[in-house]
């Protein structure tokens, strides 16, 4: 952890890579803020085991995907625990189609979930963080927006363009102390992918041979978030066995 005063806020953080990112950063020193849309038990759940092994952390509940809710959040958050420096966008949704049958609002509630949010979290975190001159956003995108699969154009809409935000914000503020990353998970065993490996054959195609765990995505988040990758900005690490090769 850095020496500068703040936390750590993720979001959809209530269980799989969320939960594995929130553990991993208080385990580096963070106090952790615990954002969650529906999942109380679950984010509370995270939040008593952090305190019980000796961290500071807090479960809130809100939606992302609602403008209004972002700044309730973040104030939430710093009046308890400080300045949000670090800044894990993870929240996300699926709502599986063939582009044919793909409803608006199925397009729209993952566009808005994934990417929107993503992107009005990041723009929120930046003010303290630049008057802090350090900060360490990072944003959890998927190899299916760096490569196709079927049925999942808004997904895949939606995480090629966190994507693009990554390296764009990180341009912005380089200069300011503050980095921008990615994580690109590609088959890791979460709610949200229940069904795609065993569906599509999945795993037969992916090198490594076996699904990755939240714990290996979280380990490559908090190697972003800390003070050897000072120099790491603009950056997408891809977490997928060799799949995206």
């Amino acid at each position: 952890m850095t020496d500068v005063q703040g936390c750590a806020l993720v979001t959809g953080a209530a269980r799989g890579i969320g939960a594995a990112t929130v553990r991993a950063l208080a385990e580096a020193g963070w106090p952790v803020g615990i954002n969650y849309r529906s999942d109380a038990d679950g984010a509370e759940a995270v939040a008593r085991e952090i305190e019980e092994s000796g961290g500071r952390a807090r479960a809130i509940q809100a939606d992302v995907s609602d403008t209004a809710a972002i700044d309730g959040l973040f104030g939430e958050l710093e009046s308890d625990l400080g300045q949000v420096l670090v800044l894990v966008n993870n929240a996300g949704t699926r709502a599986d189609a063939l582009s044919p049958q793909l409803a608006d609002e199925d397009w729209e509630t993952v566009i808005e979930t994934n990417l929107s949010a993503a992107f009005r979290a990041t723009r929120r975190a930046l003010r303290p963080m630049l008057r802090a001159r350090f900060g360490r956003i990072v944003n959890v995108a998927s190899i299916v927006g760096m490569r196709a699969n079927a049925g999942q154009a808004n997904y895949a809409a939606s995480k090629a363009g966190l994507i693009a935000l990554t390296r764009t914000v990180a341009v912005e503020v380089a200069r300011r102390g503050v980095t921008v990353n990615a994580v690109a998970p590609g088959f890791v065993e979460t709610k949200l992918t229940e069904g795609i490996g065993a569906a599509n054959g999945l795993v037969d195609s992916i090198p490594a041979r076996r699904v990755g765990t939240a714990e290996e995505v979280a380990a490559c988040v908090r190697f972003l978030v800390s003070p050897e990758a000072s120099y790491v900005t603009g950056t997408t690490l891809t977490v997928d066995g060799g799949l995206s090769a």
